[in-house]
């Protein structure tokens, strides 16, 4: 009976073989909105394919995904084409993508407005970055198919315009798989080469398709990095592609680019004529004026009598002489007078001066302090001898000088009343040449009753 039982693996595996047996389900065309997108960092895709009632599991290796022409995105309606087989580890079916397209919009327009908006953001379109172009370039490279009309209009046009020009064409694939990388390849290499002056890049019209090669972000990206201006030349004008955003010009056809490019031999010779024409007219004005004015300097008076505008002039000269010495004279003596009156002012203030007048006023500040101090410890002396003269009076000793005598207990306290004292208390009597230590032998209050 345990031999009917099967492992979950070989259950799998099973449902796995009729899944891969089952040629309905090897080339699955299916259509639903995007949902939980994830890019793994090894370049595949997972994702959830969903409609309004279910959802499946779905994965995009990166061999499959590479060559997608969108981005894509959650809530994105998509067109799929794949396969259903069975993830073995968890035991599901899931869907193997091997292509996939937006619903309802071609995935080259989608792929080339995701572009667009990246780049905008990126700051590629902004026109600080764009170059000017050479007014008078000297050396072309022209970047387009060899064979295609395209370079036969520009090299015809710029012949034309401007034949002293050199033009250097740069073969590239302009449509195909190949043709971004041979055109990033071209501009490169241009760019380190120092002999262009300026690049052309472009093709003839076509379908967006045929033109989706200047729509590729390797192309846009060597167009940014170029340090020479590049004019974009792609298609006609109502094809706008990428390169004609970020190059520094767009030309509407490879033709508009060639006469963008150099200016016109007819016009620059028109222009030199005109030049000539106002050149010579202010040359003959002046010319005319220079003439006017020679001939009123011929009949000046100096050219006519210079002897004696000689001598007018020596005696101008001794004059201005005569006036410059007094001029001088006098600047001496006032520059002489403000001297001695500086000097005089300086001599006032010599420090030799400053010195005895602050020795005097400290002599004079030194006998006024001592006239003070005197006045002051003779006051002082007399207030001392009042003080000394009343201590005098109010001095016990001077008391006992005139018979009185100072009794004390035996704890050295003055007795001043009979109640301190008692019948054989032992005292000291203090009199003005010594001491009596004496016994009370009697003790008499007075009686006021």
């Amino acid at each position: 009976m345990k031999d009917n039982y099967l492992t979950v693996t070989a259950l799998t595996k099973y449902i796995k073989r009729k899944f891969e047996s089952d040629p309905h389900l090897k080339n699955i065309w299916l259509k639903g909105e995007i949902s939980n997108f994830k890019h793994h960092s090894r370049g595949h895709m997972y994702l959830t394919i969903k409609d309004d009632q279910t959802r499946v599991q779905a994965v995009m290796f990166a061999g499959n995904n590479r060559s997608l022409k969108f981005r894509p995105e959650n809530g994105m309606k998509v067109l799929i084409k794949g396969e259903i087989s069975v993830f073995e580890p968890f035991g599901q079916y899931q869907l193997y993508i091997q292509h996939m397209e937006p619903d309802g919009i071609g995935a080259l327009y989608l792929a080339y407005e995701q572009l667009k908006e990246k780049l905008h953001k990126q700051g590629y379109f902004d026109d600080r970055y764009k170059k000017e172009l050479p007014s008078y370039p000297k050396h072309i490279a022209i970047i387009t198919s060899p064979t295609g009309a395209a370079v036969r209009d520009i090299i015809t046009t710029i012949n034309r315009r401007y034949p002293i020009v050199k033009t250097t064409v740069i073969p590239v694939l302009v449509q195909g798989a190949n043709a971004p990388a041979s055109i990033k390849h071209a501009i490169d290499a241009a760019n380190t080469k120092d002999m262009f002056d300026v690049l052309i890049i472009g093709r003839g019209g076509g379908s967006i398709e045929e033109l989706w090669s200047f729509n590729e972000e390797i192309v846009a990206e060597a167009i940014f990095k170029s340090t020479i201006p590049i004019i974009s030349a792609v298609g006609h004008e109502t094809d706008v592609t990428i390169s004609d955003y970020i190059a520094d010009f767009r030309a509407p056809t490879p033709t508009g680019a060639a006469e963008i490019v150099v200016p016109s031999q007819i016009e620059l010779k028109d222009r030199i004529v005109s030049i000539e024409r106002s050149l010579t007219r202010e040359m003959n004005i002046n010319l005319t004026t220079q003439k006017s004015r020679l001939q009123a300097m011929k009949q000046s008076y100096a050219f006519r009598y210079p002897g004696q505008l000689v001598i007018q002039k020596e005696q101008e000269l001794d004059k201005h002489v005569e006036s410059l010495q007094r001029a001088i004279l006098t600047h001496m003596d006032k520059k002489g007078s403000a001297y001695k009156n500086l000097y005089t002012r300086l001599a006032a203030q010599h420090p030799r001066k400053q010195l005895e007048q602050s020795k005097k006023q400290l002599n004079q500040q030194i006998r006024q302090q001592n006239q003070y101090m005197s006045q002051i410890i003779e006051r002082k002396s007399m207030q001392l001898s009042n003080i000394i003269e009343k201590l005098t009076l109010l001095n016990p000793l001077e008391t006992m000088k005139r018979g009185f005598a100072l009794p004390y207990t035996t704890a050295g306290t003055i007795i001043k009343s009979t109640e301190q004292v008692h019948v054989n208390d032992l005292i000291t009597v203090n009199v003005s040449d010594g001491k009596l230590h004496a016994k009370v032998l009697d003790v008499e209050g007075d009686n006021h009753d």
